[in-house]
């Protein structure tokens, strides 16, 4: 007799637990066989059998499962390759005590499962994330796209991740701006040394030192690249108010288009996204959500927002949903991220006004006769 054969002739005992010690049982009890069979190399029907049995009673408690018992089923199959694929998602879903175990090191969580958890949990979830040992190329490149502070953090901590060149000049890039990642990336294995020179740029006395020591440095090519640096945030200060700091490369722009079809599968491209875009300094993805919710072409979103028109902007989210109660924030994120301000005259703001009076679809019709208007050929 198989061990499987053997639990189920047990089962009709245990498939009505009344008591959290009765649940307790049947779970660790399934999975005390599961282990013992998969050890003892029992056969893949068997072991089959099994499996989809976990998973079936786990389901059926989970909605009454105590959380502490969640958290011990979690750490019993967080290293589990035999743990039923539903069921460790679900845990990696959980609350994050439960869920940091599975995410950390269960071999059963696919590349797709570990992007999921970064667009539907918390973000601590994420952080686990990118701790994650040999975290998968994909799934770096979306957490280096969302660049959320502590995520990227925490991913530039990680040194077993498959992070490629193209990906740590990114994380260079932006460790310009997030100061936490400067101490990982100097330590980071498999920083050349064209990035070290960029680092060099913008760390503090510390981590320069610790670059030099690392590196054969030619200091007079340092004091070239910290001189462009300077010039370069000197340029930017000067900027004209035609010229924006939000001008993506075709890359760029292709990895935009990748997350946000990835929202919008995951049915998580909603008009919230746009402000947390904002907020996160991405103007560029900003417009690209707002054209893919709005069904306007990225080319009107360009020609709305550059033309610094309110009446503009404020017919493109009517379109889309967003409250007006929103529209003073998103405005001056705008604003701020484009260094100029949008034109706000008193006829502007009837404008507005007038614009989040009118249903959706009228919007959008109002939205691109203006545009047409304003993308015109002069003649």
């Amino acid at each position: 007799m198989t061990a499987a054969q053997a639990f189920l002739d047990e089962l009709p005992s245990l498939t009505a637990p009344r008591t959290m010690g009765d649940r307790e049982r049947l779970l660790m009890g399934v999975v005390d066989l599961c282990d013992r069979a998969n050890r003892a190399g029992e056969p893949l029907s068997s072991r089959a059998e099994i499996n989809g049995l976990l998973q079936d009673i786990f389901l059926n408690l989970i909605a009454s499962a105590e959380r502490d018992l969640r958290r011990r089923l979690a750490e019993r199959l967080s290293s589990a390759s035999w743990a039923p694929h539903g069921l460790v998602t679900i845990l990696a879903l959980d609350e994050i005590e439960i869920a940091r175990p599975v995410i950390a090191t269960s071999p059963v969580l696919t590349e797709n499962d570990l992007l999921r958890v970064l667009i539907e949990a918390t973000l601590e979830h994420q952080i686990e994330v990118a701790r994650r040992p040999d975290l998968p190329s994909r799934v770096v490149d979306a957490i280096i796209e969302e660049s959320q502070p502590l995520v990227m953090a925490a991913l530039a901590d990680n040194q077993t991740a498959e992070v490629g060149i193209a990906q740590l000049t990114r994380m260079v890039a932006a460790s310009r701006r997030l100061a936490a990642l400067r101490s990982s990336l100097v330590r980071h294995p498999k920083l050349t040394v064209d990035l070290a020179y960029a680092l060099y740029a913008w760390v503090g006395e510390t981590l320069r030192s610790a670059i030099v020591a690392r590196y054969r440095i030619d200091e007079d090519k340092l004091r070239e690249i910290i001189a462009a640096v300077v010039r370069d945030q000197r340029a930017g200060e000067d900027q004209t108010p035609r010229q924006t700091p939000d001008v993506p490369s075709q890359s760029e722009l292709d990895l935009e288009q990748q997350l946000i079809s990835k929202l919008d599968a995951a049915g998580q491209l909603r008009p919230g996204y746009l402000l947390r875009a904002l907020r996160e300094g991405k103007l560029s993805l900003f417009k690209a959500s707002l054209a893919r919710l709005s069904g306007f072409s990225r080319d009107a979103i360009d020609a709305a927002i550059e033309s610094g028109r309110a009446d503009l902007l404020a017919l493109a989210c009517a379109t889309v949903g967003i409250d007006r109660s929103v529209f003073p924030t998103l405005q001056r994120l705008i604003t701020d991220l484009m260094g100029r301000r949008i034109i706000t005259s008193p006829a502007t703001q009837g404008d507005v006004i007038a614009a989040f009076s009118e249903p959706p679809e009228s919007a959008a019709r109002i939205f691109r006769e203006r545009v047409a208007r304003l993308m015109r050929p002069a003649v």
